[in-house]
C-alpha cells in the first residue's frame, strides 16, 4: 500500500480546517437529516475540521453547545427541525454566547427564516442541496469574521 511518502508534495497546501497553531477548528453539526449531517461531516473533515458534536434537533444542539462551550468554533444549524427549530436554537445559543458563530442551513424558499436568522445573529447561511465549494467558502468566511 502506498503511503504519503510515496507521493511528491508539489500540490501540498495547508488544510483549511486548521488554525494557525495547527489545531483543527471545532464544529458542531445540528441537523435532523442523517444524510445532511454525514455530508457536512465529510466535506469538513476532508479539510481538517474536527466535528466535535452532532445533534438531531435544536434542543439537543443547544444542550451540546453549552456542554462543549468554549470548545466550539462554529455551528452549522438546520432551520427546520423537530422539537426546537434552528431559529429558536440560534436565539438561545446567542443568548448564552454572544460570540457564537452559527451558519444556518436551509432548503430553498426559506428566505424569510434565513433573514430572521441573520438579524438574530447567525453569521452566514448555506442553501441545500449542499455544494462542497460553497460550504467550505462560507465556513472560511465565517471563521475569518
Amino acid at each position: 500500500m502506498k503511503t504519503k511518502t510515496d507521493f511528491p508534495t508539489i500540490n501540498e497546501r495547508r488544510p483549511e480546517g486548521l488554525k494557525e497553531d495547527g489545531t483543527p477548528y471545532k464544529v458542531l453539526v445540528v441537523d435532523d437529516s442523517m444524510f445532511v449531517t454525514k455530508q457536512i461531516g465529510q466535506i469538513l473533515t476532508s479539510e481538517g475540521y474536527e466535528i466535535v458534536g452532532i445533534a438531531g434537533d435544536g434542543q439537543e444542539g443547544l444542550e451540546k453547545y453549552k456542554e462543549l462551550y468554549p470548545n466550539v468554533d462554529l455551528v452549522t444549524m438546520d432551520i427546520t427541525m423537530p422539537k426546537m427549530d434552528g431559529v429558536t436554537a440560534l436565539e438561545k445559543i446567542i443568548e448564552f454566547d454572544k460570540k457564537a458563530r452559527v451558519i444556518m442551513i436551509s432548503a430553498l424558499g426559506k428566505q424569510d427564516l434565513v433573514k430572521k436568522s441573520l438579524l438574530l445573529g447567525a453569521k452566514n447561511y448555506i442553501v441545500k442541496p449542499l455544494d462542497r465549494k460553497k460550504v467550505l467558502e462560507r465556513v472560511r468566511m465565517t471563521l475569518n469574521q
